[in-house]
């Protein structure tokens, strides 16, 4: 299982990323998948996750109306539209899956994720 993210780099304030997160090895539409990032010294939070069933949570009050996630299945893909970015979303970004179906369960902590990629970071400058 592999989960390969992309896309990170870095851009000022106020523009505009997309992650990519490229899922092989499992059945993706069996899976929920999510995003998370984690900031230099702080503790990884949980952006948004996609589940197998349909539903989205989000989780950060502070990327609402800024950051979007999307779900492309023919692809396994999953990506993350980054808007009006700001210094404060610097951080390694993360995806996870979490399944098959009901063997997994999207949380803010990530405690249902079973796989995880590498990451890619993203810095933001002023």
């Amino acid at each position: 299982v592999q989960l390969v993210e992309s896309g990170g780099g870095v851009v000022q304030a106020g523009e505009s990323l997309r992650l990519s997160c490229i899922v092989s090895g499992i059945t993706f539409d069996d899976y929920s998948v999510a995003w998370f990032r984690q900031a230099p010294g702080k503790e990884r939070e949980g952006l948004f996750c996609s589940a197998w069933s349909g539903a989205s949570a989000y989780y950060q009050e502070s990327v609402k109306g800024r950051f979007t996630i999307a779900r492309d299945t023919p692809k396994s893909t999953l990506y993350l539209e980054m808007n009006m970015l700001k210094p404060e979303d610097t951080a390694m970004y993360y995806c996870a899956a979490a399944g098959p179906r009901q063997a997994g369960f999207c949380s803010e902590s990530g405690a249902g994720m079973k796989y995880w990629g590498k990451g890619t970071r993203v810095t933001i400058s002023s």
